[in-house]
């Protein structure tokens, strides 16, 4: 859990009240705190009021396109999310994750499960925390196209010096590509080094992060410029990049 005393904070969102009423009963003898969404409505002024430590998703909400507001979320707040759900299409596992979800559960479930995928993505998050504290904190800004990371700052500015959000996970993977222009790189080494996450031999997290990356900086996502597909090797940052000499003061 994020912290030794507080309890981790978990927001069921589902529009039956009865698998949200299972959850919370196997979630909180486990020592989380929850609290329920039932649609989109009720989950964004939830998260608007105090941002959990994960949420769980159901894609079926009555009337609501689950993915929309899995995309909404990841592109707001740097919160995990479980997709809970009944759908079981490939397609919507792989948009799903590729939307931003940590993880992807269909119905029905066993809770001993749920109970194990939500501690292992909370461990997840809270190592990749760590980790991100141990990359560069020297100062050192980065242009490329007009973007500017501050790595000191951990800050990711538009070419019109709007701050762009990024969540920690998507801070990790660009200042790793950023820092290395031109470098084909496995999934295998972007794995590496990004250290503290807890991969399994067929992860598919880094393709996810770098389609949401792709979103945040190009206008034609589909037809990158900045993050190129290496085909069955990896990705590389396939443009130039200028490094400014380190800064003290307010950013310029």
């Amino acid at each position: 859990m994020p912290s030794e005393f507080k309890p981790a904070h978990i927001l069921v969102v589902d529009d039956d009240a009865d698998i949200r009423a299972t959850l919370k009963a196997a979630l909180t003898p486990e020592g989380f705190r929850v609290s329920e969404a039932q649609n989109g409505r009720e989950l964004m002024e939830a998260v608007s009021a105090a941002v959990p430590d994960l949420i769980t998703l159901d894609l079926n909400l009555a009337g609501e396109d689950g993915l929309k507001l899995a995309r909404d979320i990841r592109a707001r707040w740097d919160v995990p999310i479980i997709i809970v759900t009944g759908k079981s299409d490939a397609i919507d596992r792989v948009v799903g994750l590729e939307l931003g979800a940590d993880d992807y559960i269909t119905k029905p479930f066993h809770l001993r499960e749920v109970l194990a995928r939500i501690r292992a993505v909370l461990r997840r998050y809270e190592k990749g925390r760590e980790a991100a504290s141990l990359l560069p904190d020297n100062g050192e800004r980065y242009e490329f196209e007009g973007w500017a990371l501050d790595v000191m700052r951990r800050e990711l500015r538009s070419p019109s010096g709007e701050l762009c959000q990024l969540t920690t996970a998507e801070y990790e993977l660009l200042t790793i590509l950023v820092m290395r222009p031109g470098r084909v790189l496995s999934r295998d080494s972007i794995m590496d080094l990004m250290k503290g996450h807890d991969w399994s031999p067929l992860d598919r997290t880094i393709d996810g992060l770098v389609a949401r990356l792709r979103r945040k900086l190009e206008s034609e996502s589909e037809r990158p410029r900045l993050i190129k597909t290496v085909r069955n090797v990896g990705y590389v940052f396939g443009i130039e990049v200028r490094k400014l000499r380190s800064h003290v003061g307010p950013y310029s």
